[in-house]
């Protein structure tokens, strides 16, 4: 009975020893790719560059069989680019970058790449609606008034695409909370 409980504690102790060993550090080599997922949201209207944003590790991060950076470690990341969405033909654009990782109560500066994105450019779609304005105005004014309507009409009409390419243009980028982000180290990081 007694080698039984002997066995059965060595079993155990075990059990507790190795996950404590799969955690002993290491160093993640450059290229490696770490997956977060942040703790609020951040938004191109309101965002400022190094402005700071909270998270944490989604996955484990295994090197040669171990967990370096285990799953739920803390991080932070800094805003790297912002643009709020202009009324026209400026599209809005929104990255991160992971700068720390805190593993076992010990931070570290982390070297990424930045990861987020740029809305597609509205230029094209708003040169249709102030051309498309533009053009049914002269074709009005010239059924109204011949060639000086037209001109008139052309302008009116132009002048009324721009306001509804305007009014339709706003289209600025969110990252809710528990957005997930895939940044790729520039550098080896040395976890102890």
């Amino acid at each position: 009975m007694n080698s039984r409980i002997r066995a059965f504690s060595a079993f155990l102790v075990l059990l507790l020893v190795v996950p404590a060993f799969s955690h002993a550090g290491g160093t993640v080599p450059v290229g490696t790719h770490i997956s977060v997922v942040t703790d609020q949201a951040v938004s191109s209207k309101e965002a400022k560059i190094g402005q700071s944003v909270t998270g944490s590790i989604a996955h484990d991060v295994i090197v040669g069989g171990k967990v370096v950076i285990p799953k739920g470690s803390e991080v932070k990341l800094t805003v790297s680019g912002v643009q709020a969405s202009g009324r026209l033909s400026t599209p809005a654009k929104l990255y991160l970058r992971l700068r720390t990782v805190t593993v076992k109560g010990k931070t570290y500066t982390v070297a990424t790449n930045s990861a987020g994105r740029t809305e597609k450019g509205k230029g094209k779609r708003d040169a249709g609606f102030i051309g498309g304005g533009a053009a049914g105005g002269a074709a009005i004014g010239a059924l109204a008034g011949g060639g000086k309507g037209a001109a008139i009409g052309a302008a009116a009409g132009a002048g009324a695409g721009t306001a509804g390419a305007a009014a339709t243009g706003k289209k600025n980028i969110e990252f809710p909370a528990e957005t997930r982000l895939t940044f790729t180290t520039r550098a080896d990081i040395a976890i102890k």
